[in-house]
């Protein structure tokens, strides 16, 4: 038996030398060492990884309760509500033409004064024969062509104040007068272009005021010079400027008014003041004149053009005189009448200097529209001053809203009003 073991421990040793055993030894080893650590790193990155989506798990969940959890409201600014945007009405001649080619429209944004500005909010509108001229292209003191605001006369409230403005304040009661754009619910004016109401006047009688009685005041007091015991001829009498001349005649004493107008109107023109009421529509008023006052009249206030003027001019006494202020015989329609402007150019009154100087007789001209600012100032003041004695009040005939301008013109146009036709930016409500 012992000699067995000693022949098994010599195999042993003899494969412990053999050369494919080292080798085999070696193999092991390398392979370990390389492959050792791949491993380790293998299972570290398993792990990683394992870890990675544990994360990813947990982030899924925190977004899903984030989701899920009632969300605090961050406080947030008080948004400011856009301002609403003004608007305001204004009559707008659109075109020359018929009574179609006035429009109300509206105006966005109030208009803002500047230095030596004011801002009123209209109340009343005057409507004059000038704006009836006008809409047909014959009135040459428009500022621009069509379109454009007419109007040349109104009454409001001040709303605002310009810089370099002292003698108007917010509220104020004004009369308001320029060459166009008044026919709107605001407007923006000189101050120089405004007159302090009296107390106790609408703002209806402050819109009859300004080219009505201003015209009457000039022609009667400034050209005619017009004094006791005298006579005039006053030509519409029943109009706007017809029933101011016929107030205004009335302060002076012993003053014979005759006057023209439709059979209709004559009672009324007579308490008045008139005189001796013609109807022009029936009979020769040059003829009925005569008959009255063969010798004539002292002074003639004429509106009417073309041979009426002839007619007026051969109506008056030595140092007579006529006064030429309109042209209203141009208006026969809606519509501007070629053939009534060539009978008005034909018929035109002509005199030259030797004529005239040997019939000792006065032709003057009146236009509202080229008179300079003082001239009106001083008229104006005057006027207020006949008003608070009680001396003039203007006659409304009647009052129309903006959308009814076109009736309105109609009225005036068709010689239906007596007394001065007003506009106002709202209808007044029926009274029960």
């Amino acid at each position: 038996m012992g000699g067995k073991k000693s022949q098994g421990d010599a195999e042993i040793r003899r494969s412990l030398l053999h050369p494919l055993t080292w080798f085999y030894f070696i193999f092991v080893v390398v392979v370990a060492a390389l492959f050792g650590g791949g491993w380790e790193k293998g299972r570290e990155g398993e792990d990683e990884g394992r870890r990675g989506l544990e994360k990813k798990r947990k982030r899924a969940m925190s977004v899903e309760e984030v989701k899920e959890a009632p969300l605090e409201q961050e406080p947030q600014q008080a948004t400011k509500e856009p301002e609403p945007v003004v608007t305001y009405k204004a009559i707008v001649l659109t075109g020359f033409g018929g009574y179609d080619k006035l429009k109300v429209e509206l105006k966005k944004d109030t208009p803002i004064p500047k230095s030596g500005e004011i801002l009123v909010r209209v109340k009343a509108c005057g409507l004059n024969f000038a704006d009836l001229m006008a809409r047909q292209g014959l009135y040459d003191r428009l500022p621009a062509a069509p379109p454009l605001v007419p109007g040349m006369e109104c009454s409001g409230l001040v709303e605002a104040v310009g810089d370099d403005v002292a003698d108007r304040k917010v509220g104020d009661s004004v009369i308001v007068m320029n060459r166009a754009g008044l026919w709107s619910e605001l407007v923006v004016i000189p101050a120089s272009n405004t007159f302090l109401m009296p107390d106790g006047m609408s703002f209806e009688e402050a819109a009859a005021i300004p080219a009505n009685y201003v015209t009457a005041y000039m022609m009667i007091y400034d050209f005619a010079n017009l004094r006791p015991n005298q006579s005039i001829l006053i030509h519409m009498a029943a109009g706007g400027v017809g029933t101011a001349a016929t107030q205004l005649c009335k302060i002076v004493k012993d003053v014979t008014i005759f006057g023209t107008a439709s059979a209709a109107k004559h009672e009324v023109i007579k308490e008045q003041g008139v005189t001796h009421p013609i109807d022009y529509s029936t009979l020769d008023y040059a003829d009925e004149v005569r008959k009255i006052s063969p010798n004539g009249v002292d002074i003639v206030l004429d509106p009417l053009g073309g041979s009426d003027t002839t007619k007026g001019f051969n109506l008056l006494k030595p140092m007579g005189k006529i006064i030429l202020y309109g042209a209203a015989n141009l208006l026969t329609g809606p519509k501007r009448n070629p053939l009534a402007i060539a009978k008005l150019w034909w018929n035109k009154f002509t005199i030259n200097s030797l004529q005239l100087l040997h019939s000792n007789k006065a032709v003057c001209g009146y236009h509202l529209g080229y008179l300079q600012i003082d001239q009106i100032q001083d008229a104006v003041t005057k006027l207020l001053s006949l008003y608070k004695e009680g001396k003039i009040k203007p006659r409304i005939d009647s009052v129309w809203s903006f959308e009814q301008i076109g009736d309105a013109m109609k009225q005036m146009q068709e010689r239906r009003n007596i007394g001065k036709v007003i506009l106002v930016p709202e209808a007044k409500k029926a009274e029960n």
